[in-house]
């Protein structure tokens, strides 16, 4: 496939960097695609050719990138883009992996002012599990990917529609939109999800580890739920911190909403909550 993007250098080489290198693997792009990473991850990136060169020092990799892709926890990428602007090319686009937008959005617009172009990105998709080794050349496949320039006109930027092309490319829908929507949307429909099923099974847990609760009753649906529960705190610490007005809002609504639900219990009023709650679900069925 040809590529509008001559070198390509992945910052993180984790769940979704790794799936990004995978996927212009499994495209054939011709580009050059660079990796930064430990030393271990890279040998084992190198050594299926998800990478063509790889780094462990930042500057060197992203030096003569004209498509950066930084794709680590949020906490990292923010370190990450005071130590760019230096050593990547002002016609380069730089963007992001992150799960939280407005401080990633608002710390490049004030570094990035009159050099590369900075746009916010966020894949849509992922596991409860992390590192190189669970890429996914499709994880992208039908998922979408929020795209938050930090300015209006930048979508007519040809930067901008090229990493679009190659978004869709790596079988993924653009959504644009700016960093407060994103944020706030992520705070209910990801993040808030995440801290549930952490809930759920550190209350479990607890009895379990006393002896009180049997886990050999649990079926489907407690697995279902908890699923999200393997996923690592170094991430969700970042992540919180930099979206905590967000998702305290959406919290203290789950919490209004479980004290309504236990109000309820064995009252036909509950019967609106469960036909509210299979309405989104059917839709969601719809628009998948």
């Amino acid at each position: 496939m040809d590529s509008p993007f001559q070198r390509i250098a992945i910052v993180g080489l984790g769940l979704i960097g790794g799936s990004w290198a995978l996927g212009l693997k499994r495209l054939r792009i011709r580009a050059r695609r660079v990796g930064c990473d430990r030393r271990a991850v890279l040998r084992l990136a190198l050594s299926i050719g998800a990478i063509d060169e790889g780094w462990t020092n930042l500057a060197a990799a992203v030096r003569g990138a004209d498509l950066v892709i930084l794709a680590a926890p949020v906490g990292t990428i923010l370190e990450q883009l005071s130590q760019l602007k230096p050593h990547v090319s002002p016609h380069a686009l730089v963007t992001d992996t992150g799960s939280t937008k407005e401080a990633i959005c608002a710390r490049a617009r004030k570094l990035f002012s009159g050099g590369p172009l900075f746009l916010g990105g966020h894949p849509l998709a992922g596991k409860e599990l992390s590192g190189f080794r669970e890429a996914d050349a499709a994880l992208f496949k039908g998922a979408r990917y929020a795209l938050a320039p930090l300015e209006a006109r930048d979508e007519t930027d040809p930067r901008v529609r090229n990493f679009k092309k190659l978004v869709r490319a790596v079988g993924a829908r653009p959504l644009v939109t700016d960093a407060a929507t994103h944020d706030r949307a992520a705070a209910f429909l990801s993040h808030m999800p995440q801290l549930l099923s952490t809930g759920l099974a550190s209350v479990v847990a607890r009895d379990v580890e006393r002896g009180d609760l049997p886990l050999d009753f649990s079926a489907s649906g407690f697995r279902d739920m908890t699923r999200l529960a393997e996923s690592r705190f170094e991430l969700w610490k970042d992540i919180s911190a930099t979206n905590r007005e967000n998702i305290g809002a959406a919290l203290d609504l789950l919490i209004m909403k479980l004290r309504t639900i236990k109000a309820h219990l064995g009252g036909e009023a509950l019967a609106a909550e469960f036909e509210r709650a299979a309405k989104l679900r059917r839709r969601l069925r719809g628009a998948k």
